[in-house]
């Protein structure tokens, strides 16, 4: 592993997950909007987003790299897509609103708060997590550093 490799992979791992948290952020936001983006016309409901995650390397580079021990394995992630949920939408009556229905349903976003705060949860344990693999590293290489003295 190189000098610098456990710090890439830290850096790139707190990217992901700052990502994570903006993501379930704007989900939480956008709760109650009923109006999130035009399709064919009509105002469409909020749908939620989702961060999708990858290792920078595959299983083969890692059993390549183990064999050869020149070559560096482990890259951190990173992050591959932000797809959208496309779980139905909730109908809640409200008669009196402008985007109900000529039943009286208005089709609110797919976010579920609660779902949405454990996901924020895990994406900061895991942002916290890859703090302090960066923390370990540098005090790992301060000390190399003392070594010289």
């Amino acid at each position: 592993m190189g000098f610098f490799q456990a710090l890439n992979n830290s850096a790139s791992g707190l990217t992901a997950e700052r990502l994570r948290m903006d993501i379930a952020s704007s989900n939480m936001a956008n709760v109650d909007t009923t109006r999130g983006k035009m399709v064919n016309g009509k105002w469409e409901p909020y749908r939620r987003k989702m961060v999708v995650m990858e290792p920078n390397n595959t299983f083969q580079s890692v059993l390549n790299s183990s064999l050869k021990p020149a070559q560096q394995g482990g890259n951190g992630v990173k992050v591959t897509a932000i797809v959208e949920d496309q779980t139905p939408f909730k109908l809640v009556y409200d008669p009196d609103s402008p985007d109900a229905d000529q039943n009286g349903y208005v089709r609110m976003p797919n976010v579920d708060p609660l779902k949405e705060m454990v996901d924020l949860m895990g994406a900061n344990r895991s942002y916290e997590a890859n703090v302090t693999a960066l923390n370990a590293a540098k005090g790992m290489y301060l000390k190399a550093l003392e070594i010289g003295r």
